[in-house]
């Protein structure tokens, strides 16, 4: 049987931690961000962790 391939789209978006949690990044960061706050744009730019009801799917995804 030939090797499971990964989702690129999902491998280009998660990684994995240190720990094995799922890493991603949030959204709403691209553009319009005159009007969002410095803090929630601050907020924004860091890493969040994948929900836990998320996190065996997404592992399925990225197969890493």
């Amino acid at each position: 049987m030939p090797k499971m391939k990964s989702k690129r789209s999902a491998s280009k978006r998660f990684s994995r931690t240190g720990s094995g949690k799922i890493r991603r990044s949030h959204s709403h960061k691209s553009h319009i961000l005159t009007k969002k706050s410095r803090g929630r744009k601050r907020k924004l730019a860091k890493q969040g962790l994948v929900a836990a009801v998320d996190m065996r799917r997404v592992a399925q995804m990225i197969q890493d």
